[in-house]
């Protein structure tokens, strides 16, 4: 019975060997989980029949560091959850190692080409929640957007001298500094791309109320200009609208440029005049140039002209017991019945963490550990051993003896 016993002794050790080898094989592997041998004793009618491996669990308790890498692709999961892969056979994997490229086709695949999955966008840039599908870089440009909207916060100084632009002798002329007090230019964009310059001038026309006229390219889009009225203590006054709409109708052969003019919170203080925001919401088209991820797991194409664009939103996805979770290799694990269902959302929802673009999560194999642990088990595996050999040494003198 001892000879079984040290046999069984051996087998055990020899499992728990090679669950240190590969710890201590896979230290540098990004994303990789240590695992742990668990034994348990045997007995046969409460007489000792040595030991075997139970299982051989996975560390996923505690997470490995992260590491700066700078690459645009390369993700870091802090906390909770695995990213969704899509094999080239088309299984589901998951995985902690975020080392991500683009293929040919723009498709984002780990080294292995499996494809990463995420919440696509919808024709009108929307995230299309629960679609879950392969997450794909558009690499075409970016098409023109003409100007809507134009936003400004002004003060107009108070202090300057009213001028009556009743006088049949007054002529506003954009080139004439007499005749205004202010100016500002804000560009805005045609269908095309094409470039307007807008300046609007500003001309203090009694206390506390302005005109304010509008030249697109050098020609008044605007004739007899736009009514600011502010109240006592140098805001707009409610009565006078803080938005209007313009056109610019001559955009040489691009459409109209219908815009909305907001000076909402602009105000008439006794201070030097000056712009605190100006803003438009157009733009030229651009050429894709990057990428951009945040910690919500979206994903932008940056483009030449300084515009972003949603691409997809990557998922992640968690499990009620990730140690039932099977690894297959290529740094991921499949699913299993002793795992659960899989559940699957958007980064930092749930009990799902964050992702940190431009790192990578380090093996959490504690080598320091993993020595001691090597170490012990030799001293297990030698015990053994030796017991075999006395065990041998044993039988070998009773058959002397006969």
């Amino acid at each position: 019975m001892s000879f079984n016993i040290a046999l069984s002794g051996l087998q055990a050790t020899t499992q728990d060997l090679n669950t240190i080898s590969n710890n201590i094989a896979n230290g540098s592997t990004v994303g990789f989980r240590s695992g742990r041998s668990e034994f348990a004793a045997v007995y046969n009618g409460g007489q000792p029949g040595g030991v075997n491996t139970m299982s051989t669990s996975q560390n996923f308790s505690m997470a490995g560091s992260l590491a700066y890498t700078g690459r645009q692709l390369d993700m870091g999961i802090q906390g909770d959850g695995f990213f969704v892969l899509n094999g080239q056979d088309g299984t589901t994997m998951y995985s902690r190692a975020g080392m991500f490229n683009q293929d040919a086709n723009g498709y984002v695949t780990d080294p292995a080409g499996n494809r990463l999955q995420g919440y696509s966008v919808g024709p009108g840039g929307q995230l299309q929640n629960g679609n879950v599908t392969d997450l794909q870089i558009q690499a075409g440009s970016l098409p023109a957007s003409a100007t809507n909207k134009v936003g400004l916060v002004s003060n107009l100084d108070a202090r300057v001298d009213a001028i009556d632009i009743n006088d049949p002798d007054y002529i506003f002329d954009a080139d004439d500094a007499s005749t205004y007090h202010s100016s500002s230019t804000v560009t805005t964009y045609d269908s095309q791309g094409n470039e307007h310059a807008l300046t609007q001038y500003y001309v203090k026309t009694a206390d506390n109320e302005w005109q304010v006229y509008y030249m697109a390219d050098g020609e008044d889009v605007m004739p007899g200009g736009h009514q600011l009225k502010f109240d006592e203590n140098g805001i707009l006054d409610e009565d006078s609208p803080s938005d209007f709409d313009l056109t610019i109708a001559n955009t040489g052969g691009a459409n109209p440029i219908n815009l909305n003019i907001n000076y909402d919170k602009s105000t008439q203080y006794a201070a030097d005049y000056n712009n605190s925001s100006l803003s438009q919401d157009g733009y030229t088209s651009g050429e894709l140039n990057g990428i951009r991820l945040d910690d919500e797991g979206n994903l932008y194409g940056t483009y030449t002209n300084g515009e972003q664009q949603l691409q997809g939103q990557v998922v992640l996805a968690d499990f009620n017991n990730p140690n039932g979770l099977t690894p297959i290799g290529q740094n991921a694990w499949a699913a299993t019945n002793a795992a659960g269902q899989p559940i699957v959302g958007s980064p930092t929802t749930g009990t799902l963490g964050s992702i940190n673009a431009g790192y990578l999560e380090s093996s959490n194999v504690d080598n320091t550990a993993e020595m001691v642990n090597l170490m012990t088990a030799q001293r297990n595996y030698q015990s053994n051993a030796k017991v075999l050999d006395a065990n041998s040494t044993m039988q070998q003198a009773l058959l002397n003896v006969i």
